[in-house]
């Protein structure tokens, strides 16, 4: 029955599922599985995030339905950091909400802003609701590169002038997932000048904005004049190992604010109040931990590089973000993304990303996510080394 849904064929068959189910099969038979897939921080909080969720937790009225659009000290907070980061001003009132993440934060927008038929601009390869969030609200995709940089404005230009309709939506997200790219405030600022000029909306996504080896990244609304086209995303999941307490951010032009806020008035009653409340804590406490965690990071990316680079498999060093992007080994590059994944966890005992699930320009490559201690690194090193040695 479910073939007759219009939205749900236009979803293709969920490309991580297959190793997924490999993965799952091979715990199963008591396997040790390294498993650097899933971007999926094994850090907890810091200890006083923590100690305010159970604090705010046992207060008997918080455990009401809380404010869709977020409790004015979490949307206070997140304008503070946006200040002090960023050197940008927010309107707590009209500019921020607070999302379930921002991955829903993503697909709402989407359904809030697109009507079916109308053509969206998105990285290629990309995280996935970059895409199948408008997908999935109607529209149609046109690709353009994940990397910033000349060839970048050329597929702009390019799809502005072969696309019908005109496209009404331009997403870009730095440091991107999956690829590590970043991006610099000359680029942004190229990008909004653009928007504006073709009347596009312009979405950006900076969920990784803490978590640099180099430059802090910048935010795409340093750029003067950036409110008036574009709205960005943030998230507290990586930046203070919090997925699962699903809290992120909308901010910037207050058009599509209020579009976004209108439909999730519809659609949730916000995230549970004690996390908001320790999500302010996080935001407007001490960020030792922050530092910890990026630095944490940065050993687990310089012991993967070393240590596959021994093994045969020689992986680039990220700029940014906790996942690497890397080339499939020269010996396998004949088995494609999606054999050499399963290949990997067969053989060698690790799980990784098929770099096909984020998009078809993603082939050829996997994405390796820093989610294990050095020791598991290492060991999954010395698996990939036996598994390429017996080629």
């Amino acid at each position: 029955m479910s073939d007759e849904f219009y939205r749900i064929r236009r979803l293709p068959p969920y490309v991580f599922a297959e190793v997924n189910a490999m993965k799952a099969e091979a715990r199963a038979r008591g396997e040790d599985i390294i498993d650097l897939g899933m971007g999926n921080p094994d850090q907890p909080p810091a200890r006083h995030i923590i100690d305010k969720l159970c604090e705010t937790a046992n207060n008997p009225t918080a455990h009401r339905y809380s404010a869709s659009k977020g409790i004015k000290g979490l949307r206070r907070a997140q304008a503070a950091y946006y200040q002090r980061r960023f050197g940008v001003e927010l309107d707590p009132d009209s500019e921020i909400v607070v999302t379930l993440g921002s991955k829903e934060g993503l697909a709402n927008l989407a359904q809030a802003i697109t009507a079916p038929g109308d053509v969206v601009l998105a990285p290629n390869p990309s995280y996935p609701i970059h895409t199948f969030g408008f997908i999935i609200a109607g529209a149609a995709i046109r690709s353009i590169p994940a990397a910033p940089g000349p060839d970048f404005f050329t597929r702009l230009e390019y799809s502005l002038r072969y696309s019908v309709p005109k496209p009404s939506v331009l997403v870009v997200g730095y440091p991107s997932n999956p690829t590590a790219y970043v991006a610099d405030l000359d680029f942004y600022a190229q990008v909004v000048e653009f928007a504006r000029e073709h009347d596009l909306k312009l979405i950006s996504d900076v969920a990784y904005a803490e978590i640099y080896y180099d430059d802090p990244p910048p935010s795409i609304l340093q750029v003067p004049g950036a409110k008036e086209v574009a709205v960005e995303f943030t998230s507290l999941s990586k930046t203070y190992s919090m997925p699962g307490w699903r809290i992120g951010f909308a901010v910037g032009n207050r058009e599509l604010i209020a579009a976004l806020t209108r439909v999730k008035s519809y659609l949730d009653y916000g995230a549970f109040t004690p996390i908001q409340v320790a999500a302010t804590a996080a935001l407007n406490g001490p960020q030792d931990h922050v530092g910890e965690l990026r630095a944490m990071y940065r050993a687990r990316r310089d012991t993967l590089v070393e240590s596959f680079g021994r093994a045969g498999w020689n992986v680039p060093a990220p700029p940014a973000s906790m996942f690497a992007w890397a080339p499939i080994p020269e010996q396998c590059a004949e088995m494609g993304a999606m054999e050499f994944s399963k290949a990997l966890l067969q053989h060698a005992q690790v799980a990784v990303s098929p770099g096909v699930g984020f998009g078809d320009e993603g082939e050829g490559f996997v994405r390796i996510a820093l989610v294990e201690n050095e020791q598991r690194i290492r060991q999954a090193a010395r698996g990939i080394k036996r598994y390429l040695a017996g080629l």
